[in-house]
């Protein structure tokens, strides 16, 4: 749906939820606030830069390189993974309502995330640093779109972006513990695009049966070994009504954290547990 800029501009404005601090994110803050802001001549929000930053000529030659080799390794590796899912009924009631989901998932189960979701349009949210300018080349080309942005920076530009997307009928997703961490920690973004678009969250991890593991890396990133096993655990969904309160989107922030560990724990030593307790969860979460 093609808009003008002043249409975009009320978006943005409209959009406009949380301060600087994750715990201010949930702090409404006033048109009022923001004009008077412009008014005393002050620079760009952080929040709304997502201008590229500047990288030496060697990191720039880096980018084109390290996004072929990324880029051929997943397809290589791929098509050759066996993936068993567990849970995706509560994404397809959701699909069946005429919804789009706001995926969430850690950090680490990028690799798997790529693989399964590639093709499907659907739309990341991106950091503008170095990784995330070579990591948009690498899902391009496999089918998702990018909004630009991360917790750090251009964060609410990026949801702007991503909320005119599921408007237009595609998906979404983030990398919740992104760009830096820390691990295992989720941002509030898709709980405020949840209330801003009134689409639901959605939780996923993806596990492997055997794959290499980061071990230096602050998010534990795992590489699947070809012909490797993979599970990926789906959490019931989270709806956040479009008139929540500070309080409810904390307890939202809350909910989605739990299931996001919990569909870590499941996924990550599904292929240690005995086939018994795999039919139990199996029959939990397909139902």
């Amino acid at each position: 749906m093609t808009r003008t800029a002043e249409t975009l501009a009320e978006w943005e404005v409209a959009t406009i939820v949380l301060a600087a601090s994750v715990r201010l994110y949930y702090t409404l803050v006033s048109d009022q606030t923001a004009a008077a802001s412009k008014r005393a001549g002050e620079g760009p929000s952080i929040h709304y830069d997502n201008r590229l930053p500047e990288l030496s000529r060697w990191r720039r030659m880096q980018i084109p390189v390290i996004a072929g080799l990324v880029y051929w390794l997943i397809r290589l590796i791929g098509p050759t993974l066996r993936f068993e899912v567990v849970g995706w009924r509560h994404a397809q009631h959701n699909y069946d309502a005429g919804k789009r989901l706001i995926g969430t998932f850690w950090h680490r189960s990028i690799f798997g995330a790529t693989w399964w979701w590639r093709e499907r349009g659907v739309v990341v949210l991106n950091t503008t640093n170095f990784d995330g300018q070579w990591t948009r080349r690498v899902i391009e080309r496999l089918g998702f779109g990018t909004a630009q942005g991360s917790s750090s920076r251009g964060g609410l530009k990026g949801l702007v972006v991503m909320a005119k997307r599921l408007e237009e009928g595609r998906d979404v997703a983030f990398t919740i513990d992104g760009p830096r961490g820390p691990r295992y920690v989720a941002k509030p973004g898709p709980v405020m695009l949840a209330r801003k678009t009134g689409q639901p969250v959605f939780m996923f991890h993806i596990g492997f049966e055997r794959g290499y593991t980061l071990k230096k890396s602050w998010d534990l990133f795992q590489i699947a070994y070809p012909y490797s096993r993979a599970v990926m655990v789906v959490a019931p969904t989270i709806d956040v009504a479009t008139d929540a309160d500070r309080e409810t989107m904390e307890r939202k922030h809350t909910e989605m954290q739990a299931a996001l560990e919990r569909v870590r724990d499941i996924a990550e030593g599904w292929f240690r547990m005995s086939e018994a307790e795999r039919e139990r969860i199996r029959a939990e979460f397909n139902g």
